[in-house]
């Protein structure tokens, strides 16, 4: 017999933590655990991050039981289980599916030599001809699987399918090694538009020069991927027989959260990585040849624009600059970026002319962009320093706003803010007087769980439509309101010096990376 009031039981498995999360169909969080990572990850090598492909399974089974120990009467009403999941993250299995290697996780900085993997003449000319050899070359050397075919090729040869962390966890808990489309995000060579993997013949195969055999089966968002095992019961106390309903990753599930819609709304995700993203019932590339992903509503696209090392910012300057702040949390008991918070407000829009390029990581279009502060007197302190960062992730967010509103020919009317950041209403403020829109915030911080849980619903045919779910699972309780003469400052540093700096200075970050490839690799070659 279906329960009055049914619920959804999802998993959202991070960098940092796995939780486990009760939503009802009201998006009211019913329960909630965090199992913390001691080590998120171990790194053999420097800039390599793997961890052991088992560990999230047990990190879910934990919290599952944990949860359950404080909300076992609710146990009886979760009708489906859901998971969303970190990207980019990779598991080799054997034909009998085990494991052959440690997980290689999204921020592992290993690059491939491509030495013995050249592009086809053909396709090596098509990129040529359309200025994307840069972008590719960048591409291709991140990818992990040209990186295991050249340093671990007996494992590649035995590897018989080549899946992300979604895929191995789907197996764990079902039995089924199948995945959601919308999990499909990224070094692998996937048709995002058609949602299905290239073929061997295609121009862009060699790009990560995995066959097709070694991938696995997918389904639609909404689809069930299979049912909880029994011994996954034994493990987790998760009811056997449950449906694991199919969603997707977890920036797309924190825009579903935030309950995304139209073409004129956009999600700003303050997370390790930060992003704008849209949900369309149509597929538009944000950037050329850069692809628009499946979203976890089976029929939309997420078309996003990344800064790959976005709030990770604040952490690195917690690392570095606020040992105080470090100190004085713990004697009042907050969180250290508490108290950096409120002492944003000491310092003016603009940050006394201090400009900081967000570029701490490269991106895919930008491969040799750098890091950047410009505008340094003597005037500026280390607080200056961390609000030019919160205004410098917000003027490459900006960016990525004006460039994708040219493509989708609509202008953003709101915005929504979720991931870590959003926590802040000082930032929240900050954001809105910059973008000069209104920011809204849902109910919970827990957006990427509440995106998934809503999918699961839907999947379970708990709602008619997405419309439906959205108006009973997503509540805006706060909104900022951008100060327009606030606006006006930002908006003459956004347009008369951001939007300049890259271009002027991407000669000087290509010498940069020139001088630094020929020095290291002639260190190697020593």
């Amino acid at each position: 017999m279906k329960p009055k009031n049914p619920l959804i039981l999802t998993f959202d498995c991070g960098t940092q933590s796995t939780r486990a999360l009760l939503f009802d169909k009201q998006g009211t969080l019913i329960g909630k655990s965090q199992v913390r990572f001691e080590k998120p990850y171990l790194s053999p090598k420097p800039g390599w991050a793997e961890q052991d492909p088992d560990f999230y399974y047990h990190k879910i089974c934990e919290a599952s039981k944990l949860l359950w120990s404080t909300h076992s009467d609710y146990w009886s009403q979760i009708i489906g289980v859901t998971i969303t999941v970190m990207r980019d993250t990779y598991v080799c299995l054997d034909a009998q599916k085990n494991p052959l290697r440690p997980v290689i996780l999204w921020v592992d900085q290993r690059l491939a030599s491509l030495k013995n993997l050249p592009l086809k003449p053909s396709s090596a000319a098509l990129f040529h001809l359309t200025g994307m050899s840069d972008c590719i070359e960048t591409l291709r050397r991140q990818g992990k699987s040209n990186w295991l075919i050249e340093h671990e090729p007996e494992t590649w040869a035995k590897t018989d399918k080549y899946v992300l962390l979604s895929a191995y966890l789907t197996y764990r808990l079902t039995g089924e090694l199948v995945d959601s489309v919308a999990a499909q995000i990224g070094h692998i060579p996937f048709d995002y538009k058609r949602k299905k993997w290239y073929s061997v013949q295609h121009y862009k195969f060699g790009i990560f020069n995995i066959d097709p055999h070694k991938l696995p089966e997918l389904k639609e968002p909404g689809e069930v991927l299979g049912f909880i095992t029994n011994q996954t019961a034994q493990d987790s106390i998760i009811p056997t027989g449950l449906p694991l309903i199919a969603t997707g990753s977890d920036k797309g599930c924190e825009t579903v959260g935030c309950g995304c819609i139209h073409e004129d709304e956009a999600n700003l995700s303050f997370g390790t990585t930060s992003t704008i993203q849209w949900m369309l019932n149509k597929y538009i590339e944000p950037q050329t040849f850069l692809p628009s992903y499946p979203a976890p509503v089976a029929g939309y696209y997420n078309p996003e624009i990344q800064l790959f090392r976005g709030y990770w910012m604040l952490s690195w300057f917690k690392k570095e600059f606020a040992e105080k702040e470090e100190k004085e949390a713990i004697i009042l008991g907050v969180s250290a970026e508490e108290l950096l918070n409120k002492r944003l407000q000491e310092i003016p829009p603009g940050s006394d002319g201090l400009m900081l390029q967000p570029y701490w990581a490269p991106g895919i279009k930008s491969p040799e962009a750098k890091g950047m502060v410009l505008g340094f007197n003597d005037v500026h302190t280390r607080i200056h320093i961390y609000r030019a960062i919160i205004e410098g992730i917000n003027y490459g967010l900006r960016d990525g706003l004006t460039s994708v509103e040219k493509r989708i020919g609509t202008k953003v009317k709101r915005l929504t803010v979720s991931g870590g950041g959003a926590i802040s209403d000082i930032i929240c403020q900050i954001t809105a007087n910059m973008f000069g829109l209104p920011i809204r915030r849902v109910q919970t911080y827990e957006t990427s769980g509440l995106g998934s849980s809503l999918v699961g619903f839907l999947g379970l045919k708990e709602f008619a439509s997405y419309e439906e779910a959205i108006q009973s699972m997503i509540h805006h309780d706060a909104e900022f309101i951008p100060d327009a003469d606030t606006f006006k400052i930002y908006d003459d540093l956004f347009r008369k010096v951001y939007q300049k700096i890259y271009h002027r200075l991407k000669p000087l970050y290509r010498e940069i990376r020139n001088i630094n490839d020929y020095y290291f690799e002639k260190e190697d070659n020593e």
